[in-house]
């Protein structure tokens, strides 16, 4: 099964529409913008968190500013990387380099976005197995959906696979 079924066309709609429009005008046409369309939901065979490793992946573009380089939040077209840290983090030293959507709950409660505390209370009661040692953190903004299946995606799961999780959790932005 295809991650984005029709690919090509999408990719085709994307380039002629709204990046060529991009590119001419230098701002953004949204309206015009082809939002992926599939027609089958992924399945798979369930996994029983309380005997599985979860792994925390965030879309709130988090990094730790001591060490790591901030996601480019200004590109217009996106920052397709991703950053790796340990889910111990103490919440006040995760930084967020994303300007697509509103920090106050954020700044009020990184746990609406980082449910690092949350987790290790499911871990403690049972209801999760464990926490991979770290977490995987994106900026959610990015249009080119080739992009993402080219190299977001491979780089979550090569992290996945890194971390040996058999679950994981996206907590978008």
């Amino acid at each position: 099964m295809d991650i984005l079924e029709n690919r090509d066309q999408w990719e085709a709609t994307f380039r002629a529409g709204w990046l060529a429009e991009y590119q001419a005008a230098g701002s953004f046409n949204w309206k015009i913008y082809n939002r992926a369309k599939n027609t089958l939901a992924p399945d798979g065979p369930a996994v029983d968190l309380s005997a599985s490793r979860l792994l925390l992946i965030s879309s709130a573009g988090g990094y730790l500013p001591a060490s790591q380089e901030p996601f480019d939040a200004e590109n217009a077209l996106g920052d397709y990387r991703i950053r790796a840290f340990p889910g111990s983090t103490p919440l006040n030293t995760i930084a967020y380099a994303h300007d697509h959507y509103d920090h106050a709950a954020v700044d009020a409660d990184p746990q609406v976005l980082m449910p690092l505390r949350h987790l290790e209370d499911l871990v403690a009661e049972g209801v999760i197995g464990e926490l991979a040692p770290n977490v995987i953190s994106f900026m959610g903004y990015q249009p080119d959906l080739t992009r993402v299946l080219d190299e977001l995606i491979p780089a979550i799961l090569d992290a996945a696979r890194a971390e040996g999780a058999r679950a994981a959790l996206l907590v978008p932005s």
